[in-house]
């Protein structure tokens, strides 16, 4: 077993809670994902405690990684939003439970990963539904363009644009672009996509 969290105390305490434990062992921990590579190239780890924000990194870099041996990846975050449990289960990950859950529903879905199977502790597929066009619209807003270059990149007018913008703001009850990027970053609106 290993565990990645930048949080020094969270880390150290999850470590410390398997080491309890007659039936777990902890392999290695890591603050970043630097760290973690070694730990995962002998494979010896059989199920990885994931956290999603590493600082600047990004956890579901772990889970679109093509290295293996990819040991059974149980993401534990701060963030309870159903769009990142949806987004780990499509990237394979064997569970996902938040920081604030009790500490026998993370050793129940570590026992549940090394054995094969699946725990979720918060539901996924209840997100945020977009359609692809307004997906389209969402992660080129993300990228900073403006209505004239997701106009002309989606081949529709930009009062098109104008149109699924407005609908987008109304629907998530959202003021501006600005604070429609930040929502989808923080909710995970898009991870796990393409």
């Amino acid at each position: 077993m290993a565990v990645v969290d930048d949080h020094p105390l969270v880390r150290e305490g999850t470590a410390a809670l398997i080491d309890r434990q007659d039936d777990m062992e902890i392999a290695g921990v890591a603050g970043s994902l630097d760290e973690l590579r070694p730990i995962l190239r002998d494979g010896a780890v059989e199920v990885l405690l994931l956290d999603l924000r590493l600082g600047d990194e990004s956890g579901f870099d772990v889970l679109r990684s093509e290295d293996s041996p990819m040991p059974a990846v149980v993401v534990v975050t701060s963030y309870d939003y159903p769009q990142y449990a949806d987004a780990a289960l499509r990237l394979g990950a064997a569970g996902f439970v938040v920081k604030t859950a009790p500490t026998a529903e993370l050793l129940d879905a570590i026992r549940r990963a090394a054995a094969g199977g699946l725990h979720f502790g918060v539901r996924p597929g209840r997100g945020v539904s977009l359609s692809d066009r307004e997906r389209e619209v969402v992660r080129l807003v993300v990228d900073g363009s403006s209505n004239d270059e997701i106009g002309a990149r989606l081949g529709i007018s930009s009062r098109t644009v104008e149109s699924h913008l407005r609908r987008l703001f109304e629907r998530h009850a959202v003021a501006s672009r600005t604070e429609l990027a930040s929502r989808a970053i923080r909710e995970g609106w898009l991870e796990g996509i393409g």
